[in-house]
């Protein structure tokens, strides 16, 4: 318990050596990996107390008496070799003991490394109102003792320097600026890393808020079929509501897969079109879809804008195949089939795959298709019906 309590007071940043029965040096140090520390306890005299009755707690656990030198009958030291990095960021707790085992004195050890230099700082921008930068600890990360990230900006060829307050976002690394950003003006953008042990600085980026720009989500995605093509699914979306403000123009990507696959197909020619038919599906088959929206074009800006994410996945099935439903032990009819088969393989397969995506004049002529073929084995089913009647 009172090791737990010298752990939250070298959290709080309190723990020092403020009684008057004894006290250690250095008082809490910071010191590279592999470093060695010998420390001294020293008590006050008027108190009795022969430093030869003392011991020394390293995070609760008593060190070996051989780390021990006594100095003089009031000074106890302890050595620490090749220390290793700190087990929490708030400090390891070396305590002074007398022999009943209460603390007389306590100092926080900060072992650990100076950061190295944050990298893939980028930034992006939620529909031109704000900003949010992400960047990556340099070298592996860990520096085993409390490190402190500053995000700074400042617009490039004035203005004074800011520093980035909202480090919440739910993420590490990670800082956000909510409000007073301007516009068609690039900013200077970079990260400080620093903690006891030294500092370092990120390479500076350089940006404009129109360039950066993103969006929500596309909203009110729905997919549904086309009458009875069995191979088809309509695809129909919402504009990002805040985007209706500006000046721009949007592409979108679709991206569909079965319901037992993880690997997607993606739709890359929509446009800025809200509503895409996919051909070529599987009859029978529940597909997942979503929708995500790229604001190119931004007044203003040079640059495309940035992928939103995709939207939740919304499914829909296709229609079951009316020929896989109808059966038929006629053997002229299996060969019709066949002959039908082979005569329209060429041309299904270039209509086929001219109607992936959502080409109007390609899906038009594939529908057309459809439809012709649809009709005839139903007029076929019929005859074959009526023959066996």
């Amino acid at each position: 318990m009172i090791w737990l309590l010298f752990l939250l007071l070298c959290a709080a940043g309190v723990l020092s050596s403020s009684t008057q029965v004894a006290t250690i040096y250095p008082q809490d140090p910071a010191l590279p990996i592999g470093s060695s520390l010998t420390a001294t306890c020293s008590v006050n005299p008027d108190h009795g107390i022969h430093a030869g009755s003392l011991y020394w707690t390293l995070n609760g656990k008593r060190l070996p008496s051989s780390t021990y030198s006594v100095l003089s009958p009031s000074v106890l030291s302890v050595t620490l070799p090749r220390l290793s990095g700190s087990r929490q960021r708030s400090g390891d707790n070396l305590v002074c003991h007398n022999s009943g085992g209460h603390v007389l004195a306590g100092s926080c050890i900060y072992v650990g490394m100076p950061p190295e230099k944050p990298v893939n700082l980028t930034c992006w921008s939620r529909n031109t109102k704000d900003l949010t930068c992400r960047w990556a600890p340099g070298g592996q990360g860990e520096t085993f003792i409390k490190t402190k990230y500053t995000l700074k900006y400042k617009l490039r060829w004035y203005g004074r320097e800011k520093e980035c307050e909202d480090y919440n976002a739910g993420e590490p690394y990670t800082c956000y600026i909510p409000r007073d950003l301007a516009l068609f003006t690039p900013y200077e953008i970079w990260v400080e890393a620093s903690n006891q042990l030294g500092t370092a600085t990120s390479d500076v980026i350089y940006l404009d808020i129109l360039d950066v720009v993103t969006t929500d989500p596309p909203t009110d995605v729905t997919v549904s079929r086309v009458g009875d093509l069995e191979d088809q699914l309509t695809v129909r979306w919402g504009t990002p509501p805040a985007l209706k403000d500006f000046l721009f123009q949007a592409k979108y990507q679709i991206r569909y897969r079965l319901e037992e696959s993880s690997d997607w197909k993606v739709v890359d020619d929509v446009g800025n079109q809200t509503s895409c038919r996919l051909a070529g599906l599987r009859p029978g088959t529940v597909y997942f879809v979503q929708v995500r929206c790229n604001p190119v074009g931004i007044l203003g800006s040079r640059k495309a804008g940035i992928w939103s994410d995709w939207s939740h996945p919304t499914a829909a099935s296709t229609p079951h195949s009316e020929r896989l439903l109808t059966g038929s032990c006629d053997s002229k009819a299996g060969q019709q089939n066949s002959t039908l088969r082979r005569d329209l393989k060429q041309f299904f397969g270039w209509v086929r795959k001219h109607a992936y995506g959502c080409s109007g004049m390609s899906i038009k002529l594939y529908d057309q298709w459809r439809v012709w073929l649809q009709k005839s084995h139903k007029t076929r089913n019929q005859v074959l019906q009526g023959d066996k009647s």
